[in-house]
C-alpha cells in the first residue's frame, strides 16, 4: 500500500525513526488526548473560556497596544489604518475549523479563487505540480500572488514559482494577513493580486501537543495530524527558542466514489448539426463513442468484414454489440449505450491523494542587549504524495488479423479478417485490467534564516532595523507510475503464434512477440489489448519496466536589510519613513536519466518514449538587485498620505520601476476613507525562462511572401516546432488602484465594516501562442513574432514556440467586509455570553484576459472548458459567527457562491440559434447556467484549565453539515481524460461531502 511505501521511505531516506503499528497509533492520537484530559484530576474544577474571536473582528478598543508591522507597509502602522485592505485571520479562526492543512482554510476567502490544491492536481504528472497547494488571488493566477513567512520570502516549490502553503508550521501561526491589492513596491515582484503573509508566534511559551483527525460522512478520506511545540527561555530570558515537528497524514480515494457522479454529465459537440442547432450541448446521458473497457472495434481494413464495427470484447470468447446513441464529432454520443462506454474510464482520477508531510522548525534568538536580537531559524518540509491520473483510453489501436489472443480468445473475429496478418480491425479501449497511471512524488523543501533586528536611536528618534539572510532550497522527486513505453507496448501488442522452427527456439504455438522472431534477443513479452479479463503479470512488467522519473533543485538565496523610523513632527502627527535594500538569486537544476527523456531526432525534433513523463532537466539562474523607500505623511489630524517606490535590476531582463501611492482620511470618528494607485510587476519565473527544449512536427498555412521573404507561397507547409522557454522575456507590469471606505459607527459599538473597490490593469503579460498565430501576427506586422519562424531559402524549415510579454489582463471587483462583537448582557441582562460574527463577501465585476485573438471574461465562469486559474463566480461570501458562553465556544460559518455561466459571451438558444462566424469566441450552447451553492460548517470548543494543565481543549467540527452534492458540470468536449474527472468543478464545489473533525489540544 502506499502508505506503507511512504513510511519506509521515511525511514529510509530521513533516518526516520520506526512507526509500527503506526496506522493504530495515529488513528487514536486524538483518542488518547482525551483519555488523558480525562485522567487528569481537577478537571471539574476550574473552567476558563477561550477568547476565540478573530482578531479583526474585535472592537478597536480590543486592539494591541504593541507596535506591530501589519502586511502591506513596511511603517508600523495600525491594520486599519494602512491604505492598502489587509484582511486578517487569528490564529482562533484556525483553531475553530481545524482544518488538515493550511490551504484548506485560507482558500475559503472570498478574495481567494482557484488555486492548485493536493486535490485537485492529480493530473500534473509532467510538471512536477501534483500535491502544491497555492493561493490565487483575484483570479490572476497563483503566480501572481506573493506567498510571504513573517513578512520574508519563502523558496518556490515548483519552477513556475508557487510556494505550497503546507510548507509553513500550521500549528505556530498567529495570523494570517491577506493583502488585496498590489504591494510589488514594498515587496518587490509577484505581488500583483496581492500578499499572503503567514506570521508565526515567534515568543510562544511553554509546550503543547495538538492531535485531530477527520474523515467523510462515506467512510473515507480518512486524515490525521499530530503536532508538538516547545517554546522556553535560557540566559536569563536572553535566548529563547521555539521548536514544532509536525506529521500529517491524508489517506487516499483511487477513484471519484460519489453518487452524483454516475450521470454521464458532459459538455459536447451537438450531434444535431442542423441549422439553427446550438454548436455545443452539455447534459446527462452522455457517453465515449469511442472506445470500451475491453476494446471496442471502430474500423477495419476489410471491407467485408466492415460489420465488425460497433463489436466489443468482453470477457474472453464474449462479444457484444454497441447500441451508438447520436454521436458526436468530438467522440461522444447522446444515449444508447452510454454507460458500457464509461465503464472502466468513469470516476478513474484520484477523489482525494494518499499523502504525507513531516515538518521541522526550530528557531533561536538571542537578546545581545534590551533592543537587538540575533537569530537563527531552520526550517524543514517533506511531502510524499501519491494521486492517480485517469485509466487511460486508447484510440486507433491496430490489431492485425493473425493477433494470437484475437485467434484464441475471439476466434469469429478473427476468422472474419481471415486469420491474416495483412487485414487489420481498429479498436478504442480504456484498458481493463492495466493498472491507472498516476504519479508519486516527493518534495523536500529546506529554509534557513539568519539575521538581527533591533532598535537604536538616531538623530534624537528611535529607529527600527531588520537584517536577515535566507537560504531555501527545494528538492523534488517526480516519479511516475504505471506509465507505458509506448514503443514497448506496439511491439507487445503485436503477439502472434510462434512457427515451428523459430529462431526464438520456443514451442510452436507459443504466444510471442512478431518483433522476437526476427529480432530474438529483442526481450519483447507479448500483451492482451482484448477483453475485460487484463493483460498478464509478465506483460505488464515489460511495458512499465522502470518508471520515469526526475531530480529537480530550486535554490532561492535572499539578503536583504532595512531600517524604519520617524522624521520629523507634521500637523497630524510623526512622519515616517522605511528604507531598504535586497540581494535575491534564484536557480533550478535537474537530472533525468537518458532513458527518461523524449527520444532526439535527427531532424531536429523529440519522440515521446513514455505515455506520460517524457521528463526534460531544467537549468538556468537569475538574480535580482532592489532597494526600496517608503515614507508616511500625517499632514494634517485625520489626513495620512503614503507612498513607496522599488528600483530593481534583473539580470535577464533589465531595470524596472515599480511605485505607490495611498492616502487615508479619517473623516470622522465614524468614516474613514482610503485609497491607493500602484505599479506592480510580476517577474517571469524559472519556468518561463528556462524551460528545456522539445520538438515535434507540424503544420501551418502561409501566406505569400511573409516575413519579407520572397518566394514563399502560400499554403500548407510541414515545419518542425520547437517549444522552449525564452529568456528574453520582462516583467509584466500592473497598474492597480483601490478606493474604499472604513466604518466604525460610535451608535453601534463593536460594529466595524469596510468596502474597497479594486482595479487591476496587467499588460505584457507573459504567455504562449499557437504556431499558426505565430505566422499570422508575423503576416499582419507584429514583426516581434517573425524571428521565430526559420526559413531556409523560401522553405519554413521551423518555428519557436515560447512565451512572449503580449498579452493583457484587467481585472475589477469590490470586497465587503463587516464584523460585530458585543456581550450579549448588553441586548440583555440575562444572556450570557459573547457574540461575534463577520461577514466578507467579494464581487468579481470583471477579470478579462486578451490574448490577442479574442478577449474573454472569467468572472461568472463557474466551470466548463474555460475554468481554471483565472475564473471565479461573480459574488463569492462567507459569513461566521462565534458565540462564547463559559467553557464553550460554538461557531458557525455560512459559505458559498452565485450562479455564474460557461462562457459570458456563449449564446444560450435552442431550435434557433444565429449563425456566428467565431465560434471559438461566440459559442452557441444549450444552456449556460451553472447553479451556485452554499455550505454550512459548524464546531464547538471547549477549553478546560486544570491546576496540572495550563490549556487544554477540544474541538468537533462538521464541514458541510448538509452534506450538500456538487451541482453538475459538463465538462469538455475535448480532452480523453475528461470522463475520468469529476462531473463537476471540483476547485469550487465540494466533492468530499460531510466531514467529521476532531481535534484535542493540550498545553503546559
Amino acid at each position: 500500500m502506499a502508505i506503507d511505501r511512504t513510511m519506509r521511505e521515511w525511514a529510509q531516506s530521513a533516518g526516520g525513526f520506526a512507526l509500527q503499528g503506526h496506522r493504530a497509533w495515529l488513528g487514536g492520537a486524538a483518542v488518547s488526548v482525551l483519555a488523558m484530559m480525562v485522567a487528569t484530576p481537577a478537571l471539574a474544577g476550574s473552567v476558563a473560556a477561550e477568547a476565540p474571536a478573530p482578531a479583526e473582528a474585535a472592537e478597536p478598543a480590543a486592539e494591541p497596544a504593541s507596535d506591530i508591522v501589519v502586511t502591506g507597509t513596511r511603517i508600523v502602522k495600525d491594520g486599519f489604518a494602512a491604505p492598502t485592505p489587509v484582511a486578517v485571520l487569528s490564529s482562533a479562526d484556525i483553531k475553530a475549523q481545524a482544518p488538515a492543512n493550511l490551504s484548506n482554510f485560507v482558500n475559503q476567502l472570498p478574495a481567494v479563487t482557484q488555486g492548485s490544491t493536493s486535490a485537485n492536481s492529480s493530473g500534473s504528472l509532467s510538471n512536477g505540480l501534483a500535491g502544491i497547494n497555492s493561493v490565487n488571488l483575484r483570479g490572476l493566477g497563483a503566480s501572481r500572488t506573493l506567498v510571504l513567512v513573517d513578512g520574508q520570502r519563502s523558496v518556490s516549490s515548483a519552477t513556475n514559482g508557487v510556494v505550497d502553503v503546507n510548507t509553513v508550521p500550521q500549528d505556530l501561526v498567529e495570523r494570517v494577513e491577506v493583502v488585496t491589492g498590489g504591494a510589488s513596491a514594498q515587496y518587490g515582484s509577484d505581488a500583483v493580486g496581492g500578499v499572503v503573509n503567514f506570521i508565526l508566534n515567534k515568543k510562544y511559551k511553554g509546550f503543547k501537543l495538538t492531535a485531530d483527525q477527520g474523515i467523510t460522512t462515506y467512510g473515507d478520506g480518512r486524515n490525521y495530524r499530530l503536532s508538538g511545540s516547545a517554546g522556553f527561555s535560557l540566559l536569563d530570558d536572553r535566548m529563547h527558542v521555539l521548536l514544532n515537528a509536525e506529521y500529517a497524514k491524508q489517506d487516499g480515494v483511487a477513484t471519484i466514489a460519489r453518487s452524483w457522479n454516475n450521470n454521464g454529465y458532459f459538455m459536447i459537440a451537438n450531434p444535431n448539426t442542423a441549422a439553427g442547432q446550438p454548436s455545443w450541448i452539455n447534459g446527462a446521458g452522455i457517453g465515449p463513442s469511442g472506445y470500451t473497457a475491453g476494446g471496442l472495434i471502430t474500423g477495419t481494413s476489410l471491407s467485408s468484414a466492415s460489420a465488425l464495427v460497433g463489436k466489443y470484447f468482453m470477457a474472453p470468447g464474449q462479444i457484444g454489440t454497441l447500441n451508438f446513441g447520436a454521436k458526436s464529432t468530438s467522440g461522444y454520443m447522446v444515449g444508447g449505450d452510454y454507460q458500457t462506454t464509461l465503464a472502466g474510464h468513469v470516476g478513474t482520477n484520484s477523489l482525494m491523494p494518499d499523502e504525507a508531510r513531516f515538518s521541522a522548525f526550530g528557531r533561536v534568538g538571542y537578546d545581545l542587549t534590551s533592543r537587538i536580537e540575533v537569530f537563527a531559524q531552520f526550517g524543514w518540509n517533506r511531502y510524499i504524495g501519491e494521486s492517480f491520473y485517469q485509466q487511460t483510453p486508447s484510440t486507433g489501436v491496430s490489431i492485425k488479423g493473425d493477433n494470437a489472443y484475437l485467434q484464441s480468445l475471439y476466434p469469429t473475429v478473427a476468422a472474419a479478417l481471415g486469420n491474416s496478418s495483412a487485414n487489420t480491425i481498429t479498436i478504442g479501449t480504456s484498458n481493463a485490467g492495466y493498472p491507472v497511471p498516476g504519479s508519486h512524488n516527493t518534495r523536500d523543501v529546506y529554509r534557513y534564516v539568519v539575521g538581527t533586528k533591533g532598535k537604536f536611536d538616531m538623530l534624537g528618534r528611535e529607529w527600527n532595523f531588520d537584517a536577515y539572510f535566507q537560504h531555501g532550497e527545494t528538492k523534488s522527486h517526480e516519479q511516475l507510475i504505471n506509465t507505458w513505453q509506448t514503443q514497448r507496448m506496439a511491439l507487445a501488442q503485436d503477439a502472434v503464434f510462434a512457427p515451428a522452427g523459430n529462431a526464438l527456439g520456443v514451442a510452436a504455438g507459443t504466444i510471442v512477440c512478431r518483433s522476437s522472431l526476427t529480432s530474438p534477443s529483442d526481450g519483447c513479452v507479448p500483451i492482451n489489448r482484448l477483453g475485460t479479463s487484463g493483460p498478464s503479470a509478465a506483460g505488464l512488467a515489460y511495458i512499465y519496466g522502470n518508471q520515469p522519473w526526475r531530480d529537480q533543485t530550486l535554490k532561492q538565496d535572499v539578503a536583504a536589510a532595512s531600517l524604519s523610523g520617524d522624521l520629523f513632527k507634521l500637523p497630524g502627527g510623526s512622519a515616517a519613513i522605511a528604507l531598504g535594500g535586497e540581494w535575491r538569486r534564484e536557480s533550478v537544476s535537474g537530472y533525468v536519466p537518458d532513458e527518461f527523456q523524449p527520444l532526439k531526432n535527427a531532424n531536429g525534433t523529440t519522440t515521446a518514449r513514455w505515455l506520460y513523463g517524457n521528463y526534460l532537466p531544467n537549468t538556468g539562474a537569475y538574480n535580482v538587485k532592489e532597494g526600496f523607500v517608503e515614507i508616511d505623511l500625517p499632514v494634517l489630524p485625520g489626513v495620512n498620505l503614503n507612498a513607496a517606490a522599488r528600483g530593481t535590476d534583473y539580470s535577464t531582463s533589465g531595470s524596472v520601476l515599480t511605485y505607490k501611492g495611498g492616502a487615508t482620511w479619517q473623516v470622522n470618528s465614524s468614516i474613514k476613507l482610503r485609497g491607493t494607485y500602484s505599479r506592480d510587476i510580476r517577474a517571469p519565473n524559472l519556468s518561463e525562462l528556462f524551460a528545456a527544449p522539445t520538438a515535434r512536427t507540424n503544420t501551418v498555412v502561409l501566406p505569400a511572401g511573409i516575413a519579407g521573404i520572397s518566394g514563399v507561397t502560400a499554403g500548407t507547409a510541414g515545419f518542425v516546432e520547437s517549444t522552449i522557454g525564452n529568456t528574453a522575456l520582462k516583467p509584466e507590469k500592473a497598474n492597480t488602484w483601490t478606493m474604499g471606505a472604513v466604518l466604525t459607527p460610535s451608535f453601534i459599538p463593536g460594529f466595524t465594516a469596510s468596502f474597497d473597490y479594486y482595479d487591476i490593469n496587467i499588460k505584457d503579460s507573459i504567455g504562449s501562442i499557437t504556431s499558426q498565430n505565430t505566422v499570422d501576427f508575423c503576416a499582419s506586422g507584429q514583426t516581434a513574432y517573425c524571428s521565430n519562424l526559420v526559413f531556409s531559402g523560401s522553405t519554413l524549415q521551423s518555428i519557436v514556440i515560447q512565451p512572449f510579454n503580449f498579452a493583457s489582463q484587467h481585472a475589477k471587483g469590490f470586497d465587503i467586509d463587516a464584523s460585530y462583537r458585543t456581550m450579549l448582557s448588553k441586548i440583555s441582562a440575562n444572556l450570557p455570553g459573547t457574540l461575534t460574527i463577520r461577514g466578507t463577501t467579494t464581487h468579481y465585476i470583471a477579470n478579462v484576459v486578451d490574448n490577442k485573438i479574442f478577449p474573454v471574461d472569467y468572472a461568472g465562469v463557474n466551470g466548463g472548458s474555460l475554468s481554471g486559474s483565472n475564473s471565479s463566480p461573480s459574488w463569492v461570501y462567507r459569513i461566521s459567527a462565534f458565540y462564547e458562553v463559559g467553557a464553550a465556544n460554538i461557531n458557525l460559518v455560512y459559505r458559498g457562491f452565485s450562479d455564474g455561466v460557461y462562457g459570458n459571451d456563449y449564446i444560450e438558444c435552442n431550435g434557433s440559434c444565429p449563425t456566428v462566424s467565431n465560434l471559438n469566441q461566440y459559442r452557441t450552447i444549450n444552456n449556460n447556467k451553472i447553479k451556485g451553492t452554499s455550505y454550512l460548517d459548524a464546531s464547538v470548543q471547549f477549553k478546560i484549565k486544570s491546576e496540572r494543565v495550563k490549556d487544554m481543549s477540544l474541538t468537533f467540527v462538521v464541514n458541510n453539515l448538509l452534506d450538500k452534492d456538487p451541482v453538475l458540470v459538463g465538462n469538455g468536449p475535448t480532452g480523453n481524460n475528461v470522463p475520468a474527472y469529476a462531473q463537476t468543478n471540483r476547485s469550487i464545489y465540494d466533492v468530499m461531502g460531510r466531514t467529521f473533525r476532531i481535534s484535542a489540544k493540550i498545553g503546559f
